[in-house]
C-alpha cells in the first residue's frame, strides 16, 4: 500500500476558489430587460453576455444585440449592432459596428458605426457619419441626437438628401 500527499497552505485554497476573485460570467442566449415603475420599457437579446464586476458594472456583447423600445407594450424602435457595452451605473449602452436603428412608426432606418444610448435621458447619440433612410427619402450626415425611439432627432452637418417620387 502506498500514501501520496501533497500540502497547500489553507490561504492558497481560499484564493483560488475565493468568489470575489471571479471577474466576470459569460451567458449565451440572453435576454435583459429593463423597467420603469413595473413596466417594460425596453428588452435587449444578445448570443453572448460577458458580465465583467469591478467598479462600476459591465455587460459587454461580444458577438452584438438587438434591442425593443417598448411604449405599453408596442415595440416603437428596434436597435442593433454588431458589439455592444452597456456600462451598469451610468445607464449608457454603447453600440459599435453596423448599427441600425429603426423606427416602427415611421419606419426609418437610421445605419452608423458608433452609437451611445443613454437610457437615463432616453437620447441617442453618434459623432460618426449617418444616413437615414425613409419611404421617401435619403439623408446623409456627419452626426446625429435624437430621442432614443427615433422620433425627434438633429442630424448635424447634413451631406446630402435625396428624395423618391412614386411612379
Amino acid at each position: 500500500m502506498m500514501l501520496f500527499s501533497c500540502e497547500n497552505s489553507l490561504e492558497k485554497v481560499k484564493q483560488f476558489i475565493d468568489i470575489d476573485t471571479i471577474s466576470g460570467v459569460m451567458a449565451y442566449d440572453v435576454t435583459v430587460l429593463r423597467s420603469d415603475s413595473g413596466m417594460v420599457v425596453a428588452s435587449l437579446k444578445a448570443p453572448v453576455l460577458h458580465s465583467i464586476e469591478n467598479d462600476s458594472s459591465v455587460l459587454e456583447f461580444p458577438k452584438g444585440f438587438f434591442a425593443e423600445i417598448l411604449d405599453d407594450t408596442v415595440v416603437t424602435a428596434t436597435i442593433s449592432a454588431d458589439y455592444g457595452v452597456n456600462r451598469e451605473k451610468e445607464e449608457m449602452l454603447i453600440a459599435k459596428g453596423n448599427v441600425v436603428v429603426k423606427n416602427m412608426e415611421t419606419q426609418e432606418i437610421l445605419n452608423t458605426e458608433t452609437l451611445f444610448w443613454n437610457q437615463k435621458t432616453k437620447k441617442i447619440s453618434t459623432k460618426n457619419m449617418v444616413k437615414i433612410t425613409s419611404p421617401d427619402r435619403v439623408v446623409f450626415g456627419d452626426s446625429l441626437t435624437a430621442d432614443e425611439d427615433f422620433s425627434k432627432r438633429v442630424i448635424h452637418g447634413i451631406r446630402a438628401t435625396i428624395e423618391f417620387e412614386d411612379e
